[in-house]
């Protein structure tokens, strides 16, 4: 039985604090929590401990798990069912809200804004199959809230400002620059992370549970077969009145099918902040306008069906960009030496079964 559970519940386990998805440790207690390490056990017990429960006492123990710490980040001895052996495991879990999916567009002209249109349970796999998939597949775009949860988009937040205040962001560039006109087109600062870099172990956890995403979906959003991704790019808008006219993310065909965006944004008000994303989908009379609020997720195709803008932000605007890779179109424009956003690609095992090089 355990055997026939683990491909799948290996798609579901991470580190709570991190978010690392090897040689994990499962939590002595509730059984249903992982970690990379004790001490990030040790780190993470302070949160865990308000939700960490034990569970059915039918339930026999397994072996040499380690016991959740005390307050004072020790191991803590052993509490009625809990005995010292119980058993270490490995793989990625289930979002802790019920995140809210869907979208609304508006007659073009109107400032109607895209709203959420279903809820889904918590399983990564059913958000998914199904609400991400359908919904990208009838509307082209999907946008989810409450995507990770506020302490952990907090963190993330936290991360990304950190990184800003590196001085590593520079100007936005476009795919094809050629002319000195960039801050006319795009007023964004941005950096490329991979996710290793210190202080980004958080955005290396957005990514992962991306990643995690679109593995689910995989064979199902249109007829693409995704067996990679680019870095994120990480953005700021300054809040000058900045934003970025109208455009296509792959015009040319570089290989991105799906654009994936995470936006960091507290309390933001559209009417006194600006900033919406306004997509265009093609051969419709009409727009989608999405807000850039706090723990959002929007995906959307990449390629000429959905030109979009941002409009000027008028308070500094954050979010997280990853986009993720055909295969046979990527294939195709390696062949052509096509460059762009699509160079800083970094090849990312999505399933088992396909070949990302």
């Amino acid at each position: 039985m355990e055997k026939q559970e683990s491909d799948l519940d290996r798609d579901r386990q991470y580190c709570e604090l991190c978010g690392k998805m090897e040689n994990l440790l499962k939590c002595g207690r509730c059984r249903s929590s992982f970690y990379c390490s004790k001490e990030h056990q040790k780190q993470h017990w302070k949160k865990h401990k308000l939700i960490c429960k034990e569970p059915d006492k039918a339930q026999p123990p397994k072996q040499n798990q380690p016991a959740p710490p005390g307050d004072d980040g020790t191991p803590e001895k052993d509490t009625e069912n809990q005995t010292p052996q119980e058993a270490d495991s490995a793989s990625l879990p289930q979002t802790t809200e019920a995140p809210e999916v869907g979208v609304k567009v508006g007659e073009e002209g109107s400032n109607n804004t895209a709203k959420p249109n279903g809820q889904t349970s918590s399983s990564p796999q059913k958000l998914a199959t199904e609400y991400i998939v359908p919904c990208m597949n009838k509307h082209g775009i999907c946008v989810v809230d409450n995507f990770l949860g506020a302490d952990v988009g907090l963190c993330i937040l936290d991360n990304v400002k950190s990184l800003y205040k590196t001085g590593r962001f520079t100007d936005g560039q476009l795919v094809s620059q050629k002319s000195d006109s960039t801050k006319d087109i795009r007023g964004d600062k941005i950096t490329w992370i991979e996710g290793k870099e210190p202080g980004c172990e958080k955005i290396l956890f957005l990514m992962s549970r991306m990643d995690d995403l679109i593995r689910h979906c995989n064979g199902k959003l249109g007829n693409y077969t995704i067996n990679g991704r680019t870095k994120a790019m990480v953005a700021c808008y300054p809040g000058n009145g900045t934003g970025y006219v109208r455009h296509v993310d792959n015009p040319n065909g570089d290989g991105r099918c799906v654009t994936c965006i995470y936006y960091l944004n507290k309390d933001w008000n559209a009417k006194e902040h600006g900033g919406l994303l306004r997509i265009f989908p093609e051969g419709k009379a009409q727009f989608a306008d999405i807000e850039p609020k706090f723990d959002r997720l929007l995906l959307f195709w990449s390629d000429r069906r959905n030109p979009h803008e941002v409009q000027p932000a008028f308070a500094t605007r954050y979010a997280i960009t990853v986009w993720y890779f055909d295969a046979d179109e990527r294939a195709r424009a390696k062949e052509k030496y096509l460059t762009g956003a699509g160079e800083k690609g970094v090849k990312v095992e999505l399933d088992k079964s396909s070949d990302p090089s």
